[in-house]
């Protein structure tokens, strides 16, 4: 066996190997935006899981640019049995999370921004964790504007939003006693 005098190697070359093994991670992922009828999509994200949660979140924002309200729902997804759309509301210390029933309106001119600790994609009965760097695919249905395939960039667990470091914020809010998901 051979043993390397690590003192002796030139920070030049530690830096050339820094960045030629930088060269070879996969990039992250990347949001795109979407475009359906008079619809806008953007900043579509989701959170890392650990290995075995059942569940998972992802976030975005829509922007309603036509004259008439829609409603949105999510219709399925690639990683999960059911995906849909909840709302978060804190009741005596316990967060509770309900399915928005009949869909998500947004009303003309609108842009409503589904975000941790508020309006956020739930996706139910993972088949597997969602991984950071890994990409998420989910169908959303908009009642007047059609339907589209979103892909959600995978963020590392607790991240606040895409970019931020982990631990920025997370669904288990800290300072509370628990959560509820009501299945309705």
């Amino acid at each position: 066996m051979t043993n390397i005098n690590w003192k002796k190697i030139s920070p030049a070359f530690t830096a050339a190997l820094a960045l030629a093994l930088a060269q070879l991670s996969p990039p992250p992922a990347q949001a795109a935006d979407y475009n359906v009828g008079t619809i806008h999509i953007t900043q579509p994200w989701a959170r890392a899981t650990p290995k075995g949660a059942s569940s998972g979140a992802a976030y975005l924002t829509i922007a309603n640019n036509g004259k008439a309200p829609d409603r949105v729902n999510c219709v399925s997804s690639d990683l999960s049995a059911h995906c849909q759309i909840h709302t978060m509301t804190m009741e005596n210390g316990v967060m509770k999370m309900r399915p928005v029933e009949g869909g998500l309106e947004i009303t003309p001119g609108e842009t409503v921004t589904l975000k941790p600790g508020g309006l956020h994609l739930m996706l139910v009965n993972l088949k597997q964790p969602l991984a950071p760097g890994k990409m998420a695919e989910m169908t959303l249905q908009f009642e007047k504007a059609g339907t589209v395939k979103v892909e959600f960039p995978i963020v590392a667990i607790g991240a606040s939003a895409p970019g931020a470091a982990a631990g920025g914020g997370s669904m288990m809010m800290e300072g509370h006693s628990g959560m509820q998901m009501d299945k309705k």
